[in-house]
């Protein structure tokens, strides 16, 4: 959605799709539910959320990580979902195999389509996932996706398929074999992003019946902390306002091109990608 769109809707005259990130906080605003909001607030939704887990994290690593209890992870999404309702659900950093549990559970009757991120390991190679947990999202979380958005390690540690990177005919084989893999633990769509990948950043959108392949240039920007976020909490914010799935990605990977082109430098690593980057003045 243009900035012009945005400016276009009247004011308190109705309430706006409503989107909820269940996902960790970053301490230092270029991923997580402080991305997951900004991706919301620039695409027209209101963005609610549920924390899971803090992290102390900024632009050089994540030096601690912290998961909330069960107790608290289940109040807030009653509190949300209870009063407020929701359109859509982005699902990101669940740090344990309890806290996955927990979360399928209160999706499980939400009635709104999920956006499965599953987040294991930080830009920076830091473990957000235990382990252990990874089972928990294959039976539990993954069978309640509308659409399941794993980077190539993600989904090589869920599936077991590697897909190589330096060849892009065999590259383009592996995300189908590792599409179809995933899709075999039950979501409707899955959505292999290989922006890992040599040359374009191309990424697959299939439900096992029809294949979307999304490319886009590359952008030379070391800038792109936040960039899963980004595109989770894009396609959750499109589906809240009607879009099918084909269509939700589609305008998420457009988007977040232009929030990497926009990736800006913060602190003495790496920085963000830039979700507001249509609400910036010229």
């Amino acid at each position: 959605m243009s900035a012009d769109a945005v400016s276009a809707i009247p004011r308190g005259t109705r309430t706006p799709p409503r989107v909820l990130t269940v996902a960790g906080s970053d301490s230092g605003g270029g991923a997580g539910v402080q991305a997951d909001l900004k991706a919301m607030l620039a695409l027209g939704v209101h963005g609610m959320s549920v924390i899971t887990a803090v992290t102390a994290q900024n632009s050089l690593g994540v030096q601690g990580a912290w998961e909330l209890p069960a107790e608290a992870v289940r109040a807030q999404f009653r509190s949300v979902v209870d009063d407020i309702g929701v359109q859509a659900v982005k699902t990101g950093m669940l740090a344990s195999a309890e806290l996955v549990e927990t979360v399928a559970g209160l999706l499980a009757d939400v009635g709104a389509p999920v956006v499965v991120d599953p987040v294991a390991v930080s830009k920076h190679g830091d473990p957000l996932l235990a382990a252990d947990a990874l089972d928990a999202v294959r039976t539990a979380l993954l069978p309640l996706a509308a659409v399941a958005t794993p980077n190539l390690d993600e989904a090589a540690r869920l599936t077991g398929v590697a897909v190589p990177e330096r060849d892009p005919a065999a590259a383009e084989q592996g995300m189908r074999r590792a599409a179809h893999a995933l899709l075999g633990y039950g979501p409707r769509w899955a959505l292999i992003k290989g922006g890992h990948l040599a040359g374009d950043a191309v990424d697959l959108l299939t439900d096992g019946a029809e294949e979307h392949w999304l490319r886009a240039g590359r952008h030379d920007n070391r800038h792109t902390h936040g960039t899963g976020c980004t595109l989770a909490s894009a396609v959750a914010a499109h589906l809240a306002r009607g879009l099918a799935v084909p269509e939700a990605v589609a305008a998420a990977k457009e988007y977040v091109t232009g929030a990497i082109a926009a990736g800006f430098p913060l602190g003495a690593g790496i920085g963000p990608v830039d979700p507001l980057w249509r609400l910036r003045v010229p």
